[in-house]
């Protein structure tokens, strides 16, 4: 899948649920056609932690993270900040750093950023109650790498590696076009 056309800047990133299954979906960018994974429970207006469930909403791209140990030279306008083992991300809703990027060593509830499966070696942060959060609204939604067989995720976005390769030179962070991954 996937068009020949060349992509153009300021495309929104729109991503479609797959009909034959629900926690498949399709990223389209431009021409571009894209097999992807979404949550386990498919996708929800009305997203909880641990649901497993993708959040529908239109969700600008905050930031970025790369496995620079394990990928050299990713183009992107993103400012990707290199991966360290001490970084977590607070999942536990009644902790005041819930949703955030924390350090290790880090009791509460959390993900790590730099997985030994590879899921998160990109990982771009959506802005799914980050700069407007609400206690047990959902966290730690990205837009990172499949597992083998686009498995379902916990409720992020996932593509094959080569894809977001594709994308990654023309996503930008902000709200509007290029910087925001709307799921419908």
């Amino acid at each position: 899948m996937g068009g020949t056309r060349p992509l153009r800047k300021g495309k929104t990133i729109t991503v479609r649920a797959a009909p034959s299954h629900s926690s498949r979906a399709f990223v389209i960018m431009g021409p571009l056609t894209l097999p992807a994974a979404i949550g386990r429970q498919g996708r929800t207006a009305f997203k909880r932690e641990g649901d497993g469930a993708t959040p529908i909403a239109s969700m600008p791209v905050l930031s970025g993270f790369v496995r620079g140990d394990r990928l050299k030279s990713v183009k992107s306008p993103l400012s990707l900040r290199r991966t360290a083992k001490t970084m977590l991300w607070c999942d536990e809703p009644k902790h005041p750093a819930y949703n955030r990027l924390v350090r290790a060593p880090f009791k509460p509830s959390h993900e790590e950023m730099c997985r030994a499966d590879g899921l998160y070696d990109i990982c771009l942060v959506l802005d799914w109650n980050v700069t407007s959060r609400k206690r047990h609204r959902g966290s730690a939604i990205f837009f990172h790498l499949i597992k083998p067989g686009y498995q379902p995720t916990a409720g992020c976005i996932a593509l094959h590696l080569r894809d977001m390769l594709r994308l990654l030179p023309h996503i930008r962070k902000g709200h509007a076009g290029a910087g925001s991954v709307s799921l419908a």
